[in-house]
């Protein structure tokens, strides 16, 4: 695995991310942090699993069509990933752009909204769905990264809880941009009335764009009444 890195992109609790040159080409190196505080063959079996199960979400959705990162090497034992490096900037830093335009930000917004969709369709969950992990290129499309904490799911709860996070990242983060969460999810349910009800998948049936708004209400209420 020739990795040429460049420049430290994040380091985090769960990973180091660099960005560099993989065999010529612009990529991306995730290298799996070790916790100390675990037994050694415990983590070992924790990041073999976490590990191959990101690189196989990433080839599920990059499969049909959706913008995600290429995955070119995977590394299990050394807990190394080297993907496609894709265009853009992450959304945080469009939101608190002073030269952003509001139809920039609706555009971002709604165009994230539809990808997260278009995800869920595939009966994956990101499982971190922050403002950082939506990267938006010049032509305003998104592009979804960081699948650590994703995974296969059918139950309308992780969907909902899916939602939730961005929604309270975008209040929390973003509270200039008036009704952000809004052009998201109108986002999010104008894909579903574009492509149809979703398809059955090997495991199930995915929840309906409708299904998760209901589990997303009742999330907040929950969320409120325990804050």
């Amino acid at each position: 695995m020739v990795f040429q890195p460049n420049e430290r992109l994040h380091l985090g609790a769960e990973a180091e991310v660099w960005s560099g040159l993989w065999m010529g080409r612009q990529a991306v190196r995730k290298i799996r942090r070790k916790r100390g505080w675990r037994h050694p063959n415990l983590e070992k079996r924790l990041g073999f699993r976490r590990l191959l199960s990101e690189a196989r979400l990433l080839i599920r959705a990059r499969r049909v069509g959706l913008e995600v990162p290429a995955i070119w090497d995977v590394d299990l034992e050394k807990g190394i990933l080297i993907m496609e490096m894709l265009p853009g900037r992450p959304l945080i830093e469009l939101l608190r752009d002073e030269k952003s335009t509001q139809d920039m930000i609706r555009n971002s917004l709604y165009n994230s909204g539809a990808l997260v969709r278009r995800l869920h369709r595939l009966a994956i969950t990101h499982g971190d769905l922050s403002t950082n992990n939506i990267l938006i290129d010049d032509d305003l499309s998104a592009h979804l990264v960081d699948f650590g904490l994703a995974s296969i799911d059918y139950e309308v709860e992780r969907f909902g809880i899916d939602l939730h996070v961005i929604d309270e990242i975008l209040g929390a983060s973003h509270p200039s941009i008036e009704g952000g969460i809004d052009i998201f999810l109108e986002g999010y349910l104008d894909e579903e009335s574009r492509l149809g009800p979703a398809k059955e998948q090997t495991g199930g049936v995915v929840p309906s764009a409708d299904a998760v708004m209901k589990r997303l209400e009742q999330v907040r209420s929950r969320v409120r009444y325990h804050g």
